[in-house]
């Protein structure tokens, strides 16, 4: 799996993800149109999250709103857009999912990709340095790691530290 993506929208969403001095986790989502045939996922828009749209928000732990989590997967649906979830782990040396990361994430996906109708879902957590990926297909239950993220010029590659610790 592959994740395009423009050099100014990257940029935007690293910055409100990891403000300086951070002391809470930060959030937000990309839309993206998948084609199949390649495997990747163009992203083609995104929505930043702030304080209002949690219901938890400390620095070691999210939570969304249902209300937010609801406009989220509408917004997706409408454009027939996959969602990628973006949040960040400020600190962090090393990024990699936490182990209430894939808690969350164990009970959120099946409920993501069956609202999606056929569109993959993905994670991303981002440190000050490095980032994780993974990546579900409809009808699958176990995520498949993020190879790279294309950005205008330049590939990204992520840790790759978490697909082991999902199985």
């Amino acid at each position: 799996m592959q994740i395009l993506t423009s050099s100014g929208l990257w940029e935007e969403v690293c910055n409100h993800l990891l403000p300086k001095a951070a002391s809470t986790e930060h959030a937000a989502f990309l839309f993206g149109a998948y084609e199949a045939e390649q495997h990747l996922i163009r992203v083609i828009d995104y929505e930043l999250l702030f304080s209002r749209d949690f219901t938890i928000q400390e620095m070691d732990y999210l939570e969304l709103k249902d209300p937010t989590r609801a406009r989220l997967i509408k917004r997706a649906h409408d454009r027939k857009a996959c969602l990628i979830e973006m949040h960040s782990h400020p600190g962090s040396a090393v990024a990699a999912f936490s182990r209430s990361d894939v808690i969350g994430l164990r009970e959120t996906v099946p409920h993501m990709l069956w609202r999606l109708k056929g569109q993959p879902y993905a994670a991303i957590v981002v440190a000050d340095s490095s980032f994780d990926a993974l990546a579900w297909y409809p009808g699958t239950s176990a995520p498949v790691s993020v190879d790279r993220i294309s950005i205008t010029d330049q590939v990204l590659k992520p840790t790759n530290l978490s697909v082991g610790r999902w199985r």
